[in-house]
């Protein structure tokens, strides 16, 4: 009796312990089960048509790869420029391949190169092993992204990690939108779609972790769970390859040709005269034929060839830029008494010239203004069209006047050319000391390597033809115009102005130089050029050539050689005060014009 209730306790006691152990397992996989089968439901009826598709994709890829419709396939070294950085991190990369894609892709610097692998189906993953896999690609993400920084070494400053993944995120997820097949409505199509909407506005054009809302966070978490669901949807990872390489293709296409325009449109605009200064002349003009005779003759003319002065020429068509380097050479001389201008233009700017002038006097110093067309004795001016260019500036007949200089000054032995894109700094009386050593010209040298205003002679100068490797030497230093000193009695006794007639003549017949005064002058004044103070001239302020401060500060004459002018709106902001200041925006005319500073 006693062993009876003993034994029914203990069975008891194991039945109760049978149902406490079962009865959560049973609940658990039910709820499980009922879990699985509402979400595999719902995942079949709204992605019916993109695995119906994926499957067609499939069996298409077994005969031969899916080309791209209206993307045209590179080589696979997309990357030539060393200094591009690629639209997709290494992150995205490497969490692509977490996903269950084979890794047959790896960004090596900057260069994309693809290798045979296995192919993985992201099917055959439980769920709990992507959970497992995707927390630890969260905790992991710093140090990729880290690495991904320390591999793509670059001097320009890169983007902070949540913006670049954002826009990572955008070019994935628009690549897998063209996976969809055409017309295509499905519930993925129209999340997705949303998807890239909210992001795009929500990021915006910010390009700081800073400047990052809230809500921009949260639209990254929700794209990245849609795009972990296209990677379940589309596991091949070789068409994704080939459409982001298509698509870097496409875009550094688009980037080169936006390059060629932009050198274009400045080049352009480098060449044309601002509306501003079309007005001037215009108006300077009308005022001047309202003058008398008697009172459109400028002053001092006994001045004009008294060789004992220090004269200075310009030769140039634009009024404002005339100014500018009379007032700033005027502005900063001791005896501006003994300085003398002579500045040619063309017919057409001569009345504005005069009057701007005669309204404006340079103080004490004496200016003389004559027309080009004044110089019959020059020779047929056909022979510069011949020179092919399309800036109509490089065969300018008033360009070229400067290998004419003794004949146009013939009383004078020294005289200093200065373009009119010049400003100068400092007294240029000291260049009347300089010591020629039996040279015609004196200029600042541009032959050493490494300086923005470096040149070679077989930059501009063909030293394939044989005339020109017999004569010259390639190595020899090269110099600049803009500000030039010239021994004009050494100059005629060595008639440089016959030896620049016989290789214009010679360039005409044949490629031997490209357009442009500079490089007939290198070949004209050959072995005939002193070497003076850099400090004298200092180029590099009409382009970006990274030209130093103190160089500006120290320099006698800076020059804005290159197509921004200081004149122009696409002229460089930080180099304009040093010519503005020489400029009078209070006259009336200019005032007028819309010429403002």
């Amino acid at each position: 009796m006693r062993f009876t209730r003993r034994f029914t306790r203990i069975f008891i006691i194991l039945c109760l312990i049978a149902v406490f152990v079962t009865t959560p397992i049973l609940l658990f996989s039910s709820h499980r089960l009922i879990h699985l089968g509402s979400d595999a439901s719902k995942e079949f009826v709204g992605d019916l048509s993109i695995l119906k598709h994926r499957i067609e994709v499939q069996a298409l890829n077994a005969v031969q790869q899916e080309e791209v419709e209206n993307l045209k396939e590179p080589i696979l070294d997309v990357y030539r420029d060393g200094n591009q950085i690629s639209a997709v991190s290494l992150y995205t990369i490497d969490k692509n391949d977490s996903l269950g894609q084979p890794k047959n892709v790896s960004l090596a610097g900057n260069n994309v190169t693809t290798h045979d692998s296995k192919k993985e189906s992201q099917q055959s993953l439980p769920e709990e092993t992507l959970a497992t896999r995707e927390k630890a690609l969260e905790k992991s993400r710093p140090k990729e992204v880290q690495h991904s920084q320390n591999v793509q070494s670059h001097p320009r400053r890169v983007l902070d990690e949540r913006v670049k993944e954002i826009k990572d995120q955008l070019i994935r997820a628009k690549a897998f939108l063209n996976f969809a097949p055409a017309g295509s409505n499905s519930n993925f199509v129209k999340e997705i779609k949303l998807r890239i909407k909210d992001l795009e506005r929500a990021a915006g054009e910010v390009s700081k972790d800073s400047d990052l809302s809230r809500r921009a966070i949260q639209k990254m978490k929700a794209m990245s769970a849609t795009l972990s669901k296209a990677s379940r949807l589309f596991p091949d990872c070789s068409a994704m390859v080939k459409k982001l390489r298509a698509m870097t293709y496409n875009a550094e296409e688009q980037l080169r040709t936006q390059k060629n325009q932009a050198s274009f449109l400045e080049n352009l605009a480098g060449r044309t005269t601002p509306k501003g200064l079309h007005c001037l002349s215009m108006r300077l003009t009308t005022e001047y034929f309202a003058l008398q005779s008697e009172e459109q003759i400028l002053p001092n003319q006994h001045k004009f060839q008294n060789p004992d002065l220090h004269h200075f020429a310009v030769f140039s068509d634009n009024v404002l830029a005339c100014s500018a380097v009379v007032n700033s050479t005027v502005s900063t001389a001791r005896v501006p008494e003994k300085i003398v201008f002579h500045i040619v233009t063309d017919s057409l700017n001569l009345p504005a010239m005069t009057m701007w002038f005669l309204s404006n006097p340079p103080g004490k110093a004496t200016i003389q203004i004559q027309s080009i067309d004044m110089f019959d004795w020059l020779p047929n001016k056909d022979i510069l069209q011949k020179q092919e260019s399309l800036d109509p500036r490089y065969t300018s007949p008033l360009n070229h006047l400067r290998f004419y200089m003794p004949d146009i000054f013939p009383s004078l032995n020294k005289i200093v050319l200065l373009d009119h894109d010049v400003v100068v700094k400092r007294d240029l009386s000291g260049l009347w000391r300089i010591n020629m050593k039996g040279k015609v010209n004196g200029a600042v040298e541009t032959c050493l390597e490494g300086e923005p205003s470096f040149r070679r002679m077989d930059m501009l100068i063909n030293f394939t033809d044989p005339m020109v490797a017999t004569k010259f030497d390639v190595k020899s230093c090269t110099w600049a115009f803009g500000m030039n000193l010239l021994d004009l009695q050494e100059w005629r006794k060595r008639n440089l102005t016959g030896l620049y007639h016989k290789y214009l003549e010679l360039g005409s017949n044949r490629p031997l130089m490209k357009a442009g005064t500079l490089p007939i002058g290198w070949l004209t004044f050959y072995k005939q050029t002193r070497a003076i103070d850099r400090r004298w001239h200092v180029l590099g302020l009409g382009y970006d050539s990274g030209v130093k401060l103190n160089e500006i500060e120290q320099a006698a004459v800076i020059h804005y050689d290159g197509v921004m002018k200081p004149w122009l709106e696409i002229g460089l902001q930080k180099f304009k005060p040093y010519w503005k200041k020489h400029v009078r925006y209070e006259h009336p005319f200019v005032q007028q014009c819309n010429i403002h500073d």
